[in-house]
């Protein structure tokens, strides 16, 4: 099925009154800097009858007069610091189209297919993308393209809302929260945390490489449904007398076991589970939950493989817990200060952005709070909404179901090798 590109063309923002200067520019945070240099693609799908490209393409411009950080480019202030450039440089949109009727299955299971729905992630220039993919059926899929160092999924996710809210002819609310410069580190610092190693890691760090016979294309997605039955029986066997854990911590102990035991490890091996932390909340005082950009750091639970396998899964569950509650007000404030005043020869840790394997470890990217399903151009909300085809193996994502049921989808990437196991245990509560 080929994908044809019919137009390409920037897009820039559309301002009532007055133009703002276009010599502005926002630097970039201590949290922007350290997350993933790299675009992140999404994909929508939508049901005929959908919105004309016309009309989605003015609500972009309205919505990119609110989030103008969008339309600019990455750039150096007289210091070398990098910043965004407000320099309306607009964004790129494509507009394409299949001789075909749209098949749902094809979106249902990630394939290397949904890689033609968006646009290339390589050597971009511009901070966003967007492709409209019409199909014979009347059915539309929105490919959306956005790069980590503007802003993370919480952030995204609040523009995608806005962008359906002005293509309805709505006004944009909330609108963004734009200070970055909310994070100065205190005097004199108080670094009570080990940051290198979590955040960040020697320039001249190597990592060393299991003894493995795979490579990356062996690697693939497979695309895993819990329904909220399943998850209730799932938090009621990880529970313990004294504790109840969370959705998302009993899922990524089930999953940890499972994607652990799929991938044969070694008893002695060692095995870490990383997973992102939002600090809106978290930070004292909190930060409005409409902040634009980067807040996010990382609960690192790492355990020997024996005991994640042999112990019951209150274990895991209680490794994870442990993890995540430690990414409070202090940690963030100890990042603040570490990164403000003692980073010197060390690079971020993203691990995922370079490396296509992470075993033995796993990085999880948890989507289940983002209101991405409320993507509404005028005519209904999509029927599908999933991440890009992006085999690194070990990074899974998770996603609550398009049925709106409370079910979740996890999007495992595993070598080849490791799936049949996978498939017989994940649905496994022993």
């Amino acid at each position: 099925m080929k994908v044809k590109i019919e137009n390409t063309r920037l897009v820039k923002p559309l301002y009532q009154g007055t133009t703002p200067r276009t010599s502005d520019y926002v630097p970039l945070s201590v949290f922007d800097k350290v997350t993933y240099n790299q675009h992140i693609a999404v994909i929508y799908a939508y049901n005929p009858p959908t919105q004309s490209n016309a009309a989605i393409e003015l609500g972009l411009r309205k919505a990119l007069a609110a989030y103008r950080a969008w339309a600019g480019r990455f750039g150096e202030d007289s210091g070398g610091n990098p910043i965004i450039l407000l320099n309306d440089g607009g964004i790129r949109f494509v507009e394409a189209s299949v001789d075909y009727a749209l098949d749902r299955t094809m979106l249902l299971k990630p394939s290397p297919f949904l890689l033609s729905l968006h646009p290339d992630l390589k050597g971009v220039a511009e901070l966003v993308q967007v492709q409209l993919t019409r199909f014979s059926c009347g059915s539309m899929v929105v490919g959306f393209t956005a790069h980590h160092h503007v802003a993370d999924g919480h952030s995204s996710s609040n523009f995608l809302v806005a962008w359906g809210q002005a293509t309805r002819g709505l006004r944009i609310s909330p609108l963004p929260f734009y200070d970055r410069m909310i994070f100065p580190p205190r005097n004199p610092p108080k670094i009570e945390f080990q940051h290198c190693g979590a955040e960040y890691i020697p320039r001249n760090f190597k990592k060393t490489y299991p003894m493995i016979d795979y490579n990356i294309d062996d690697v693939v997605i497979h695309k895993v449904h819990y329904n909220a039955e399943f998850i209730s029986k799932l938090k009621a066997k990880a529970s313990t007398n004294t504790k109840r854990f969370t959705t998302i911590e009993a899922l990524l102990a089930h999953l940890w076991r499972a994607i652990t035991r799929a991938r044969a490890l070694n008893q002695s091996d060692t095995t870490r589970l990383r997973i992102s932390v939002d600090g809106r909340s978290r930070l004292n005082p909190k930060v409005p939950n409409e902040y634009f950009g980067n807040l996010v750091l990382w609960a690192f639970a790492t355990t020997k493989v024996k005991d994640l396998l042999h112990e019951p899964l209150s274990y895991a569950a209680k490794l994870l817990h442990e993890a995540i509650i430690k990414v409070n007000d202090d940690y963030f404030k100890s990042f603040i200060d570490y990164a403000n005043h003692e980073v010197k020869d060390e690079v971020p840790n993203t691990e995922s952005s370079f490396d296509p394997i992470l075993w033995p470890n796993l990085e999880v990217d948890s989507w289940l709070r983002f209101p991405f399903y409320d993507l509404d151009f005028g005519c209904g909300g999509p029927y599908i909404f999933m991440p890009s085809f992006s085999p690194v193996e070990g990074m899974v994502f998770l996603l609550p179901s398009f049925l709106g049921d409370g079910s979740i989808e996890a999007f495992v990437p595993l070598f080849q090798q490791s799936l049949t196991t996978f498939k017989q245990i994940c649905y496994s509560l022993d």
